[in-house]
């Protein structure tokens, strides 16, 4: 499972593919720690730009807006903890369609 629940909602574990041909959700890969969800965007990783299209990405995906989600951990490396505002079951639920 890549995402935990928190107190006011979810912890995802992701690996992001900035400046990516295809953008878009990549379903789970293997990591170290456990299983992370693949996040390709077309930003570069500068400035925050990828951050940001990888928590609206995530978050288009959710249908939720993109301010339920941001980058909590690892804000300059590929491999992020994103935290989503909201009701950790109902999320768990979406996350699960995934």
């Amino acid at each position: 499972m890549f995402w935990r629940p928190a107190a006011d909602g979810v912890a995802v574990a992701v690996k992001v593919q900035p400046r990516a041909r295809r953008p878009g959700l990549y379903g789970t890969v293997p990591d170290t720690d456990g299983d992370r969800l693949a996040i390709a965007v077309r930003e570069p990783p500068e400035d925050g730009r990828a951050n940001r299209a990888a928590c609206a990405t995530l978050a288009t995906a959710l249908d939720l807006p993109a301010s339920a989600i941001s980058v909590t951990a690892g804000a300059t490396a590929r491999r992020k903890i994103l935290h989503i505002t909201g009701d950790p079951a109902t999320l768990a639920i979406r996350l699960a369609t995934l």
